[in-house]
């Protein structure tokens, strides 16, 4: 796949600056980057998103055409963290030498997976935290300033107004969880260790940080005694993952199954603060349910 990816982008490094008018274009992996690469560019970017909406980027395998705009864009957003191991490959193959890759975590403490069966890897889902969110805007504007820094004064703002925007949700929610009633909540994909680190909590989940494979009946059997030990009435399930394991523990143990966002694809229509604003407030009234 990389190959005929190297083939037909060979010495193409020329910008696409045709079809979008002026701005710089940018091409993302997937949602969360996108929110943050729109709240630093604004206006001066056009964005691109490889991995189509709907789709788990966990389980993401690029095709030639998701790629082909690699050999014309001129900035590469990642996460990183293991969320998109191909793409040091991709971008080698697209031989576009005037590429910015930005990876967003560069710089954000990694937190290892806690289950045996994916080896310590590090937990990637950096971007539900405020505080890591902040990091990764940063980076982001660095790399937007070095492909077109005749806008550094535009997109130093924005990151900066933005930044605020994150602190300002963290400090109106870091005494509410100091003072919850619990400092745990069930999950169906383990994709909230950074948000809990934020504000001192405990997630417990059906599936793994990679959301592989069913959870083994052990490990059911396991949160099961843990809900009911615990009168949990809420069980949190994603929108990018299936809720059917979610519900079966909630059947089981007579709870309540939510929604709860992970950023990872474009959901309800709704833009990043909103929906980090909408789990805060579902984890913060599950912890204190009796």
């Amino acid at each position: 796949m990389l190959a005929v990816v190297l083939l037909s982008s060979c010495g193409n490094t020329k910008t696409n600056t045709d079809t979008t008018k002026g701005k710089v274009p940018v091409s993302v992996t997937f949602n969360a980057m996108a929110e943050f690469v729109h709240a630093v560019g604004k206006d001066k970017v056009s964005i691109s998103t490889i991995i189509p909406d709907g789709t788990e980027p966990h389980d993401f395998e690029p095709k030639v055409k998701d790629l082909e705009s690699l050999s014309t864009t001129k900035v590469l957003v990642y996460n990183g963290l293991n969320m998109e191991n191909w793409v040091p490959k991709a971008v080698k193959s697209a031989n576009n030498h005037s590429l910015v890759v930005v990876e967003a975590s560069k710089g954000v403490e990694p937190i290892k997976s806690a289950d045996s069966s994916e080896n310590g890897q590090d937990d990637p889902h950096a971007w539900m935290s405020l505080k890591c969110a902040q990091i990764e805007v940063t980076n982001i504007a660095d790399g937007l300033i070095k492909a077109d820094p005749k806008n550094e004064a535009y997109y130093t703002a924005n990151a900066q107004t933005f930044n605020t925007q994150l602190q300002q949700l963290y400090d109106s929610y870091a005494s509410k969880f100091q003072s919850a009633r619990r400092k745990d909540f069930i999950t169906g994909h383990a994709a909230f260790a950074y948000l809990c680190r934020d504000f001192g909590l405990e997630q417990k989940s059906v599936e793994d940080v990679f959301a592989s494979g069913e959870p083994s009946a052990a490990k059911l059997a396991e949160l099961v005694t843990y809900c009911r030990e615990n009168h949990i009435k809420t069980i949190f399930a994603e929108t990018m993952v299936s809720p059917n394991v979610s519900q079966t523990l909630a059947n089981e143990v007579g709870a309540k199954v939510q929604t709860i966002y992970t950023m990872e694809g474009r959901e309800d229509n709704k833009d990043y603060l909103t929906r980090i604003k909408e789990n805060l407030d579902k984890i913060n009234a599950s912890l204190n349910e009796t």
